[in-house]
C-alpha cells in the first residue's frame, strides 16, 4: 500500500462536473492499494497520516499533525502508484489489487482516520476524477507500508 500525502490549504475533487469532496486546510491523500495489502496495513498508514508532524507551528517549525492543526483528509484512491514503469513504454499495474480489494481497504482507510477524530472527504473510487489543490509548502510525502511489499516483476 502507497500513500502520497500533499499538505494543502484547499482541495477538492469533482467527477462529472459536481464537487464530490472539499476540503480546506488539511492533506490530500492518494492511496494505491496492492494486492496482498491488509487491513494492517491500511490502519498503520492511517494512523501514520494522521500523526505525522508536518504542519508549522507558531515558531514556524514543522511539528504538528492534521490533527493537532483541526485539518481534514481528502482521500483519493490512485492504483496508478503501483505501476511498474521499468520495462517498455506502457506501464503495468499487476500489482495493483483487484477493485474489490481496493474498495474495501481504500473505504478502511477512511474509516480508520474517522476513528482518529480526522474529519474524512473522499473521491469516488474508480471514477475519472478531477482534483484541485492548493499544495502548502510544497510538502509531499511517500508512505508505504511498514510489512513492505513483494518485489516487483521485472
Amino acid at each position: 500500500m502507497k500513500a502520497v500525502l500533499q499538505r494543502v490549504s484547499k482541495a477538492m475533487v469533482r467527477v462529472d462536473g459536481k464537487v464530490v469532496g472539499e476540503i480546506e486546510a488539511g492533506l490530500v491523500i492518494l492511496l494505491g492499494v496492492e494486492e496482498g495489502d491488509s487491513e494492517k496495513d491500511s490502519s498503520y498508514l492511517a494512523q501514520k497520516s494522521a500523526d505525522l508532524r508536518i504542519f508549522s507551528d507558531p515558531a514556524g517549525k514543522m511539528n504538528l499533525s492534521v490533527k493537532d492543526v483541526g485539518g481534514a483528509c481528502l482521500v483519493i484512491s490512485q492504483f496508478t502508484l503501483l505501476a511498474d514503469w521499468r520495462k517498455g513504454r506502457r506501464p503495468s499495474f499487476i500489482r495493483a489489487a483487484k477493485p474489490e480489494l481496493g474498495q474495501c481497504l481504500y473505504l478502511h482507510f477512511a474509516d480508520e482516520l474517522r476513528k482518529l477524530a480526522v474529519p474524512v472527504e473522499l473521491g469516488v473510487f474508480g471514477a475519472h476524477m478531477e482534483v484541485s489543490l492548493t499544495n502548502d509548502g510544497p510538502v509531499t510525502l511517500l508512505l508505504e507500508n511498514q510489512f513492505g511489499s513483494a518485489p516487483a516483476p521485472v
